[in-house]
């Protein structure tokens, strides 16, 4: 088991909790509008590209929005210390994985993590009017937010397979690791 150093754990423990944050927020927000669209435009009564099958809550989705803004920023900044400690030091995702793991680590880290960020900006107003080529890569805002969904939906499945692999492998010494650094394996817990 590898030996994780203060900040590999600091920042995971932020991007878990901001993580949790985005999952929260993007369902609230999805209650608000669980349609997908292609294009620059699409509403209520439009032809939808999916139609998801949760109901609508209808009702200003404003918290969700707000949180999900900032939990975003949160988890980048970690992300990006991560990243940066991690190649400076040597637990690298090259170097510290194995195998189909560090392909799983590769790919969230380096290709679903930047879709997701750039596809959230792309549909941010603020954005389009400041750098309208980041929304024309996506097709338009509203296509920018379906493949924002799917990557998001990418990253999900990528965690819910990260904590079955800590569950199955030793919860109790990959937590102890994770928490405070110790490198005892799953077989001394025993």
């Amino acid at each position: 088991m590898a030996h994780h150093g203060l900040v590999v754990r600091v920042t995971h423990w932020i991007n878990a909790i901001g993580t949790l944050a985005l999952i929260v927020s993007g369902v609230a927000i999805l209650f608000a509008h669980p349609r997908l669209y292609w294009g620059e435009t699409g509403a209520v009564g439009g032809p939808a590209l999916i139609e998801l099958p949760i109901p609508f809550v209808f009702g200003h989705s404003g918290w969700g929005r707000y949180l999900h803004f900032l939990a975003a920023w949160i988890c980048v900044g970690a992300g990006v210390l991560y990243v940066t400690v991690g190649a400076a030091t040597g637990h690298a995702l090259l170097q510290t994985y194995a195998g189909l793991q560090r392909v799983a680590y590769m790919v969230v880290v380096f290709v679903l993590g930047p879709i997701v960020l750039l596809s959230g900006l792309a549909f941010s107003p603020m954005l389009a009017s400041v750098a309208p080529w980041v929304v024309s890569v996506f097709g338009g805002q509203q296509s920018a937010r379906t493949v924002h969904f799917f990557a998001a939906a990418g990253v999900v499945v990528f965690l819910i397979g990260h904590v079955v692999m800590v569950a199955v492998t030793g919860f109790t010494a990959h937590m102890r690791s994770m928490i405070v650094g110790d490198q005892r394996s799953p077989a001394e817990d025993a």
